[in-house]
């Protein structure tokens, strides 16, 4: 059984796969944990899968011949992808695909009492500020934050389920936010959609 905490030949290959097609699994040692669990969530989430970040029977044939679209072309850039709660960095060598969590579309209300709605939003923006640490923000802490219009940004977190759980940003894992990070510039276009 392939799942967190499992260890050999089989996970160092469900890994290299993954790897192969674009995914961010960590470190590819034949140790499945957290990056490999974010990693397979992804690719379940483009295959449109049940995404619960265990490959079972389903998700392993999938691997052999994966049938999801993602972007591609075009210059470098990251597209959010609402509907499937994937997060795509297009053109740094090829397509890069990560689990994402974003904006559940649910009030709730700023530390001042303030009504405010959980969305993000969607358009075309682009990268205007990048803070290298852990932003401690008044919703919650953020690892080295992109922020791509107002106060909404791609970030790190440690906790990102497979649906839309977040006040508004997008949330990647931290491992997958230092990749985004290593790669993706100020001024880069963001598309959210």
């Amino acid at each position: 059984m392939l799942g967190p905490g499992a260890k050999g030949p089989k996970v160092l290959a469900l890994q290299t796969r993954l790897a192969e097609l674009g995914y961010n699994p960590g470190s590819v040692d034949g140790a499945f944990g957290g990056g490999t669990s974010s990693a397979v969530m992804a690719f379940q989430k483009v295959e449109g899968l049940s995404a619960d970040g265990v490959p079972g029977p389903e998700t392993l044939g999938r691997l052999e011949r994966p049938q999801g679209s993602v972007p591609g072309g075009g210059g470098l850039r990251i597209e959010i992808d609402l509907g499937r709660q994937v997060l795509f960095v297009v053109g740094a060598g090829r397509t890069r695909a990560f689990n994402t969590s974003t904006g559940n579309n649910e009030p709730f209300n700023w530390p001042d009492g303030t009504p405010a709605l959980a969305y993000t939003p969607t358009g075309n923006f682009s990268v205007y500020y990048r803070y290298d640490g852990v932003f401690e923000g008044v919703l919650g802490n953020m690892y080295r934050p992109l922020y791509f219009t107002g106060d909404w940004a791609v970030h790190g977190s440690g906790y990102v389920p497979a649906y839309p759980a977040s006040h508004g940003c997008a949330r990647v894992s931290n491992a997958d936010q230092d990749w985004i990070w290593d790669h993706v510039p100020g001024g880069t276009p963001v598309v959210v959609y």
